[in-house]
C-alpha cells in the first residue's frame, strides 16, 4: 500500500518542477497533447443530387450556360461582393483604438481607467490584474522596465518582487527611492509563465505608454532590459550592446528628445550575478546626468554599491 505522505510529496515535487519551467497558470480544463499530429481533412464529394441538372439550351448547344443565374444562357455574371478594405486590419484597428483611447486620457489616473476598460491586449484575459505604475506621477525620472512578473500581477504594482527589492537597493545607491521616481513598464498584464509579449502586444501597449511620457515630460529615462530599450530607442542591438550608452528618445508628439540610459534589469542581474559591476557603471553613469539636470544635489560622499546588499534569490516564478 502506497504511503500518502510520500504520494504528496512526490505530487507537490512535481507541481513546483511545472512552476519552475513556467507553467503555472491554467489555460483549460484538459491538457492539450500538442505532440499529436492533426488529422488530414477528408475530401468532400458532391452527391448526385447536389449537381446541378443541365439545362434544355445546355442539352441543345452542348456548351454549359454563362456564368450567373442558371438556365440565363448568356446573362452577365453577378458582380463580386464588396470586400474589406485590405489596408485595414483587425490588429490596425486595435492599434488604432489603443491610441484613441491613449490620447483622450489626460492624467495617469485616465490611463487606468481606459486601460481597465481596454479589451484589446489577450494578455489581460490571463492576467490576475493591471499593474500601471508606482512612485511619484510628479517626478522627472521615469524608469522603463519590460513586463509584470508572478508577485507584480498579484499585487498591480511593477517591481515589487526580488527583482524589485533589487532596483530599491540600487535606487538607493545613487540617493533615490520611489518618492522620488515613476516606475512603469512596457507592458501592463503579465504574459503567462512569463514569456516574452510578441509584437502585436507590444504595439496595443505602447500608446499608453507613450502617453504617460507625454503627460509626465521626464528629463530622464532610465529603461532596464532589453526590450524596453529595443522599444523606445528603435534599436536592433541586445541589451548588452546597448547597455550604458546614452541615446535619446524621441517622442511621437515632444519636441525635445528625452535622455535614457538603457541597462540591464534586475531579474536578470540576480541570475547572472557577475553582470553586477557593469549595472554599477550604469547607476553611476545615470547619477550623474542627475546632477547635471539639477534633479537631484551632489553627495558630499560616493553612494555604496549595492552588490553587497543582495536581496533573497526568488523562490516563486
Amino acid at each position: 500500500m502506497a504511503n500518502p505522505a510520500s504520494s504528496q510529496a512526490e505530487a507537490l515535487a512535481a507541481l513546483q518542477w511545472l512552476i519552475e519551467a513556467g507553467a503555472d497558470e491554467a489555460v483549460g480544463e484538459a491538457a492539450l497533447d500538442r505532440t499529436q499530429l492533426p488529422e488530414p481533412p477528408r475530401p468532400r464529394q458532391a452527391s448526385a443530387a447536389a449537381k446541378p441538372r443541365a439545362t434544355k439550351a445546355e442539352a441543345a448547344s452542348g456548351q454549359p450556360a454563362s456564368p450567373g443565374l442558371p438556365g440565363l444562357g448568356d446573362a452577365p455574371a453577378a458582380p463580386p461582393r464588396s470586400r474589406r478594405p485590405t489596408n485595414l486590419t483587425p490588429a490596425s484597428e486595435t492599434q488604432a483604438d489603443a491610441q484613441r483611447l491613449a490620447l483622450a486620457a489626460t492624467s495617469i489616473e485616465e490611463i487606468r481607467q481606459a486601460l481597465e476598460g481596454f479589451d484589446g491586449c489577450p494578455l489581460k484575459a490571463t492576467a490576475t490584474q493591471l499593474c500601471l505604475y508606482d512612485g511619484n506621477p510628479d517626478a522627472k525620472i521615469m524608469i522603463i522596465g519590460e513586463a509584470p512578473g508572478g508577485q507584480e500581477d498579484r499585487q498591480g504594482k511593477p517591481f515589487v518582487g526580488p527583482a524589485g527589492q533589487l532596483l530599491d537597493r540600487m535606487l538607493t545607491a545613487i540617493g533615490l527611492d520611489r518618492s522620488q521616481v515613476f516606475i512603469t513598464n512596457l507592458l501592463f498584464w503579465r504574459p503567462p509563465g512569463n514569456r516574452n509579449p510578441t509584437p502585436a502586444e507590444i504595439a496595443v501597449c505602447l500608446p499608453f505608454l507613450e502617453r504617460q511620457v507625454e503627460l509626465l515630460e521626464p528629463k530622464l529615462l532610465l529603461l532596464t532590459g532589453g526590450m524596453s530599450a529595443k522599444t523606445l530607442l528603435n534599436r536592433s542591438q541586445g541589451i548588452l550592446k546597448l547597455r550604458g550608452r546614452w541615446d535619446d528618445y524621441r517622442h511621437p508628439r515632444l519636441d525635445d528628445p528625452i535622455p535614457a540610459l538603457p541597462t540591464l534589469h534586475p531579474a536578470y542581474l540576480l541570475r547572472q550575478p557577475a553582470q553586477k559591476r557593469e549595472a554599477w557603471r550604469d547607476l553611476l553613469a545615470f547619477r550623474e546626468a542627475m546632477t547635471r539636470a539639477g534633479l537631484t544635489p551632489e553627495p558630499s560622499e560616493p553612494p555604496e554599491s549595492p552588490e553587497s546588499q543582495d536581496p533573497p534569490e526568488p523562490k516563486e516564478p
